[in-house]
């Protein structure tokens, strides 16, 4: 099979970027924009990625489709195109992208498969893939040899196997560590802040843990624009480990703490209009003032 257009659902803050790669190595990338938000047509437009009116038109000129959403929306991206490829009497890859359990996956291979098309489980590892070399896309199914034809068209392709929920998988225990550890980061010291022990705090970490200090000073600044989508893929995380016999809790309660962060002033920001310059200490006093203020007594009416 030959790749001439391909499908994006939907230009988001990875997608668009993805969307660029791919058109930047001559494949032709079209998105349908239907019920998405501004910010979303906004960056479609700055990708350069064109727009169809409908799922069926998206299907009807592509021969492989790319689901880049929030993980909660995966399922019903997955249903919305399962239904426009029925409608148009089309077939196609399906390639979803998301960060879901490896059981929410198999969930929408099979929605997929009932309308007689293909799926590629994938996983993204990495931040949008503005550098060549720094994002990889893990990808497993029976059918995850057309998903490596992207490879040349940009994208690191890293096929795992035959199994769907493998690429999944890898997604969820790596992203466990990575997201997980953030918001242990956020609530050990908005804790210590409250507490007034961030400076001695933050002075032992610098002594004794200062490759982490680094990295929590590099990552959690950014992370409040970015909260709101962690939360669904916590409680998918959650899944993927209760699936299996383990606890489930550590990131229930991860995804509590993106929760608290979602509500917070800094979260109304975008990764467009965000401070830059805002340090790690201006973050949690941030966001030890919101806790101080979400959990002051409210005064009876």
């Amino acid at each position: 099979m030959s790749i001439t257009t391909i499908g994006l659902v939907s230009p988001g803050d990875m997608g668009h970027v993805v969307g660029k790669v791919l058109q930047s190595h001559g494949l032709r990338v079209l998105t349908c924009l239907k019920g998405r938000s501004e910010r979303t047509h906004m960056l479609a437009r700055e990708a350069q990625i064109e727009a169809v009116p409908t799922y069926e038109d998206l299907l009807i000129e592509t021969e492989m489709v790319l689901s880049i959403v929030v993980p909660e929306a995966a399922p019903d991206t997955a249903r919305l195109v399962a239904e426009a490829l029925r409608n148009a009497g089309q077939t196609t890859t399906f390639v979803d992208c998301n960060a879901v359990s490896p059981g929410t996956v198999q969930a929408m291979a099979e929605v997929i498969a009932a309308v007689g098309s293909r799926f590629v489980d994938a996983g993204i590892i990495g931040p949008p893939p503005r550098q060549p070399g720094v994002t990889r896309f893990y990808a497993s199914g029976p059918e995850v040899e057309r998903s490596v034809k992207l490879v040349n068209f940009g994208l690191g392709i890293r096929p795992l196997g035959p199994d769907i929920g493998l690429a999944s998988g890898i997604k969820m225990c790596y992203a466990s560590l990575t997201k997980g550890m953030t918001a242990i980061a956020v609530e050990s010291l908005v804790t210590a802040h409250t507490m007034g022990l961030y400076d001695a705090l933050v002075a032992e970490l610098r002594l004794s843990q200062g490759d982490r200090l680094r990295t929590i000073e590099r990552k959690l600044p950014v992370m409040p624009t970015k909260a709101g989508r962690w939360i669904s893929e916590m409680e998918e995380i959650a899944k993927t480990f209760g699936d299996l016999g383990l606890t489930p809790k550590i990131h229930l309660g991860a995804a509590d703490v993106y929760r608290f962060v979602g509500t917070s002033p800094l979260a109304e920001e975008t990764p467009e209009t965000h401070d830059r310059d805002r340090t790690l200490a201006q973050v949690v006093a941030g966001l030890a003032a919101h806790l101080q203020e979400s959990t002051a007594p409210r005064p009876r009416p």
